[in-house]
């Protein structure tokens, strides 16, 4: 497929993503909701930015010839190292005329069709966590759950284990919307004396926990004393604090206390398969793909999300045998260029 599911996203999602040549942030500043990046959007722009100054070393005088991009991630098999973000509200994030069901199941069912997972969302209303149930029932996924207050947070932890998910994360940064307190839904700040109850939950039915929003070293380790089987470095696509740095600037300090002891996810500003080595080089394990994602569901659907997969395998499998690695884990931080 070529990239005219781009023309068919560009009117469906009209008044809610313009569905630039280049998804950097800069035809939609503020627009929350909506696919841009809060305030300023500042930290949408950090996270285009800092990639982009991430900068490789080219070698072709070596001996790898078919690079294989296969991998693990927690305890799932993977084509390639990558998975769909978790997001929701398609209707009011990115289309009208398009459901939550159609959306979160060519999401799921397209990354699963192409080896990897796709993960779900949450939100107000309800039929968002309803549609993501109906499609985890269907298709191999990772739920995401925001920090509610009260019963509501084991009520949704508790409907989404029926599907018996590899995985079940928490992005914890989502404590910052607002605007679900003002609907009636209050979020709340995880302390890790919370969050650790919370993980205990899940590991009591066997499940992994994943806590997505870690932008510091400090909270990297709180993550992980409290429980945390991987964590998801993330700024909520610059969507909840304005002026954050770029998940890619943050990333090798993380890295570093963390790598070796629990797996490593990120997302924020990866476009492409290149991106996705950047980010491997840095020190993720495994990499997330949000907003170009939405925009192959809602203009492609199943079809278009598989295209998508498949390209940006195709990119990184040509950006690893330019840096000469022949496996996902022989990509380190000696392929990336530093400067005298």
């Amino acid at each position: 497929m070529s990239d005219d599911y781009k023309t068919n996203a560009r009117t469906l999602m009209q008044g809610y993503c313009r569905v630039c040549p280049i998804c950097n942030g800069r035809a939609c500043i503020g627009e929350v909701p909506g696919m841009g990046g809060l305030g300023t959007a500042a930290s949408f722009h950090n996270n285009i930015s800092a990639l982009q100054a991430v900068t490789l070393n080219m070698t072709a005088l070596h001996s790898v010839t078919a690079p294989n991009t296969a991998t693990t991630f927690l305890g799932t098999k993977l084509t390639f190292p990558v998975l769909a973000a978790p997001i929701g509200g398609a209707q009011f994030n990115m289309s009208k005329g398009f459901s939550e069901e159609d959306y979160i199941e060519a999401v799921l069912a397209g990354f699963e069709a192409e080896g990897s997972l796709g993960c779900t969302g949450d939100g107000v209303p309800p039929f968002i966590i309803d549609a993501a149930v109906a499609s985890l029932a269907k298709h191999k996924g990772i739920p995401f759950i925001k920090p509610w207050e009260g019963k509501e947070l084991y009520e949704k932890i508790d409907r989404v284990l029926e599907t018996n998910p590899p995985a079940i994360g928490m992005d914890v940064d989502a404590a910052g919307l607002v605007t679900l307190r003002k609907m009636g839904r209050p979020v709340t700040p995880m302390d890790p004396g919370t969050l650790k109850d919370v993980i205990g939950y899940a590991h009591e039915r066997k499940t992994p926990f994943i806590v997505k929003g870690i932008m510091t070293p400090l909270d990297a380790e709180k993550a992980i004393q409290s429980g945390a089987d991987a964590i998801v470095v993330s700024n909520h696509g610059g969507r909840i604090l304005d002026h954050c740095p770029g998940t890619a600037q943050v990333l090798p300090a993380i890295a570093k206390i963390v790598r070796h002891r629990i797996p490593i996810a990120v997302d924020g500003g990866v476009r492409t398969g290149t991106d996705v080595l950047k980010m491997l080089a840095l020190g993720a394990d495994v990499v997330l793909i949000g907003r170009p994602v939405s925009v192959a569901s809602v203009g492609g659907g199943l079809q278009a999300v598989q295209s998508y997969c498949q390209t940006i395998k195709a990119q990184l499998t040509q950006a690893m045998l330019l840096t000469g690695v022949a496996t996902i884990a022989d990509i380190t931080e000696d392929i990336l260029y530093a400067k005298a």
